[in-house]
């Protein structure tokens, strides 16, 4: 039977680079897929030889959208190696902080990222406004910028793009018309008016995480032992102004959000490149979230095969990394405490591949028998694992979180989907409403308990200590937008001796190891029907509910490997030059 190869590159509206090139038959299924990213990130080289108190703010700078997510596990990665235990204060702070990220980061990613996979944003300048403001009601009880005139303003906003000699503005080059889209026009009208709401709830998202980091993106108010917004905290008006953000981007999460995934469920619960199974069927997640002493959101755990009627518990020490088909030069399986980090660049390999006009044409292609990633290959137990939303709920629900099972069950009730439905494209974007959903629902219970200790306490950080002679080693992991994040530290003569962080887009877009195992965006991919080889939606609307940050663009190489630019980082003074 005879085989094309398809090249997706770059993906687009992602953090970072990633390509993607799967072999299709002449049923143009996809029997063979490969995920690479194609430039290197190497900030764990640069942590080395610094002061452990400095390397969180290096690490913040690993991406420009899950900034606050490194910058934390960072922290708690020098606290765990040094005995650092954060006062209660602080501890709740810091989820405030993150439930800002998720309540920033979750829409931003539908919406502006991946909604566009389900809206067909041409089919909505076709809609009958008066009856897609009836229908809105249909998915929420009290839907928001849904009314009549609203939808019309939207319709009338997008044509003048349309109208324009550039065609549809930021809508242009898509594949309007895809048979796999789904959505009624009035239902494509809703997600577009929610679309452009996003982008002003996004401002009001990270308005949240300025009260007390500071700044957006990169908030500056986290210390190892704490966090130094002290004055915020003691400020009335700064926790009234977090409560009323808050409380308005929940009804956006629950109006809006919520209501446009069921309308989601209703239309594309037959749609076979969406409800085919998960590739990996294996699912981890961690503990994170805390609302209280000795209180978190969501819990630790993996689920094998699909199974929600068990969890397991989580031990660390079974995570490695391995670079078999990564473009580094060491192979073997490594814990993160002893990873390596050294560039071996081995390029592209001539072939043919599918053009835009549907022709064959000469390509670069990866070296899927060599190294073709600059993605490592994380494993747990030897097994590859999905991490992200999707995780953290099965995970969760399988443990019987109450807090969980509740938003999940009255999900599925309303949608019509049975739970197995979780375990594919359409339940991973549900998934990541569903997980902030439990956030809008429960993460308020984080401020009243600050509050209420701050009444008796008001101590925010605890004094830093180390001792130079002896030798540390510390683990940050929790809860990011995107997954399982985890930042491994080890300290030697007062300084970092070595610096892993292993991301959840490592775990879900790995390449293959060295048992032949294909990480998640790869395994999800294998079996899938195109409809068009020349659009390829199918693959992007795949690899977009896995919402990809990869982030690996601090150290550019060129197609020869030649070098284009040396930094030198002076760990003492903290000063660059070229």
């Amino acid at each position: 039977m005879a085989t094309k190869r398809i090249v997706v590159d770059p993906i687009t509206r992602i953090e970072g680079h990633l390509r993607v090139e799967v072999v299709v038959d002449d049923n143009n299924v996809v029997k063979e897929a490969y995920a690479g990213s194609t430039l290197w990130r190497g900030l764990e080289v640069i942590a080395k030889g610094r002061d452990p108190r400095d390397v969180p703010f290096i690490m913040q700078r690993i991406c420009g959208v899950c900034t606050y997510s490194h910058y934390l596990k960072s922290t708690m990665a020098v606290e765990d190696a040094l005995g650092i235990k954060p006062p209660l204060n602080a501890e709740l702070t810091r989820t405030l902080m993150n439930m800002a990220l998720f309540l920033h980061d979750h829409p931003v990613h539908f919406y502006q990222l991946h909604g566009v996979d389900w809206v067909d944003i041409v089919s909505a300048l076709s809609a009958d406004p008066k009856k897609a403001s009836e229908l809105a009601f249909k998915y929420s009880d009290n839907p928001i910028a849904t009314g009549e005139n609203d939808l019309k303003a939207v319709q009338e906003k997008v044509a003048k793009f349309a109208k324009s000699p550039s065609g549809l503005g930021p809508f242009a080059n898509a594949y309007w018309g895809h048979k796999t889209y789904h959505f009624t026009p009035e239902q494509n009208l809703i997600g577009l008016s929610h679309y452009l709401l996003a982008l002003d709830m996004q401002r009001t998202a990270a308005q949240m995480l300025a009260t007390f980091g500071g700044k957006m993106p990169h908030p500056q108010s986290l210390t190892v032992g704490g966090v130094t917004c002290v004055m915020d905290l003691l400020d009335p008006t700064r926790l009234g102004a977090y409560l009323t953000k808050f409380k308005e981007m929940a009804n956006y999460v629950n109006n809006a959000y919520q209501a446009d995934l069921l309308m989601a469920a209703e239309a594309y619960k037959n749609e076979p490149s969406v409800t085919m199974p998960a590739g990996v069927k294996d699912f981890l997640a961690h503990q994170d979230f805390q609302v209280g002493r000795n209180d978190y959101l969501f819990e630790s755990g993996y689920i094998k095969n699909f199974d929600l009627s068990k969890a397991y518990d989580i031990d660390t020490d079974l995570i490695t990394e391995e670079a078999t088909h990564s473009w580094y030069k060491d192979n073997e399986p490594l814990k993160p405490y002893n990873g390596k980090t050294n560039p071996d660049y081995t390029g592209f390999v001539d072939g043919s591949s599918v053009g835009p006009d549907g022709k064959p044409i000469d390509s670069k292609l990866f070296n899927v028998k060599g190294k073709y990633s600059w993605i490592k290959a994380p494993r747990y137990n030897s097994k590859p694992m999905e991490v992200g939303p999707l995780a953290c709920m099965v995970v969760n629900y399988a443990k019987g979180n109450k807090r969980v099972v509740k938003v999940v069950d009255d999900f599925l009730k309303k949608s019509g989907l049975p739970a197995s439905a979780l375990f594919t494209t359409l339940g991973r974007t549900a998934a990541r409403m569903l997980q902030l959903k439990v956030i809008a629902d429960n993460g308020l219970e984080a401020l009243h308990n600050l509050i209420e200790n701050l009444k008796v306490d008001q101590t925010t950080c605890t004094p830093y200590q180390i001792d130079k002679n002896k030798e540390y080693k510390g683990l940050g992991i929790g809860e990011v937008p995107r997954g399982m994040l985890s930042h491994w530290i080890r300290i030697k003569n007062g300084i970092v001796e070595n610096y892993q962080a292993v991301v959840p887009s490592t775990w879900n877009a790995s390449p293959l190891d060295a048992e032949g195992q294909h990480g998640p965006y790869e395994a999800n991919l294998m079996g899938l029907k195109i409809q068009d080889l020349t659009k390829p939606l199918e693959i992007i609307r795949i690899i977009h509910s896995f919402d990809p940050c990869i982030a690996c663009a601090v150290h550019v190489m060129d197609v020869k490997g030649k070098e284009l630019g040396s930094y030198k980082v002076d760990p003492l003074y903290g000063g660059c030059s070229i």
